[in-house]
């Protein structure tokens, strides 16, 4: 085949996969903002099918039925959260102890702090122990986050010339994992009774305290 007749073909093929790519990411956008209004239980397919503009017969292309729209939906989210605090890294830096408090921060404040993503999530969680796809998405979206948390810390430690062992990497993963959970909780269902960044800094203020050391330093004292 010419060149230029196997490019247009590898052309064509890129688009249909991008374009495919995007129509299973509408639906998974539309499942997730009935979520966010009606709950799971109105998530239907009709419903879903409806808010993306397409036939219910058209998500079948795409997922085997609905409790796989369903899972495909929930590990987006749990992956978009994830993503968001990971991107706080960028113009960080190489510091381990200031990427690990920025991906902290990230955490604890708008856009991950969102009423909207804690109506979805409370969604999901609610069946997640009794529904086997949407616990295996709910596995690998905690096992994902906490093992970035994971990384970090043994960045620190391994910065500051501290061993640590892979069970304590692990417990103080799962122990940061759950300050972000609580705080993260309080800032989505009462973000107004809250300073600006103030989640935050209670974040980083308890991780520094649980591993013993400043992850921020201290402003300079004004002098008098």
């Amino acid at each position: 085949m010419p060149e230029t007749a196997a490019a247009a073909v590898a052309s064509r093929r890129k688009f249909r996969r991008e374009g495919e790519e995007r129509r299973r990411q509408d639906l998974i956008e539309a499942t997730l903002d009935c979520v966010a209004e009606s709950g799971l239980q109105g998530a239907t397919v009709r419903a879903i099918a409806l808010r993306a503009g397409v036939t219910a017969g058209l998500i079948r292309h795409y997922f085997p039925g609905k409790e796989e729209l369903l899972q495909a939906a929930y590990a987006a989210t749990m992956a978009h959260m994830t993503e968001m605090a990971k991107a706080a890294l960028a113009g960080i830096g190489q510091e381990p102890k200031l990427r690990l408090a920025a991906f902290v921060e990230a955490s604890l404040v708008p856009p991950v702090v969102d009423l909207r993503a804690i109506s979805i999530w409370a969604s999901f969680i609610g069946r997640a122990a009794s529904d086997a796809t949407l616990g295996v998405a709910h596995r690998a979206g905690y096992l994902g986050f906490r093992d970035e948390v994971e990384a970090l810390v043994a960045e620190v430690f391994q910065a500051a010339g501290r061993r640590a062992g892979d069970d304590d990497l692990r417990r103080h993963a799962i122990a940061i994992n759950a300050i972000i959970d609580g705080l993260w909780i309080e800032g989505c269902l009462a973000e107004d009774m809250f300073a600006t960044g103030e989640l935050a800094a209670i974040g980083i203020a308890s991780v520094e305290a649980m591993l013993g050391m400043k992850l921020r330093n201290e402003p300079a004292a004004e002098v008098a």
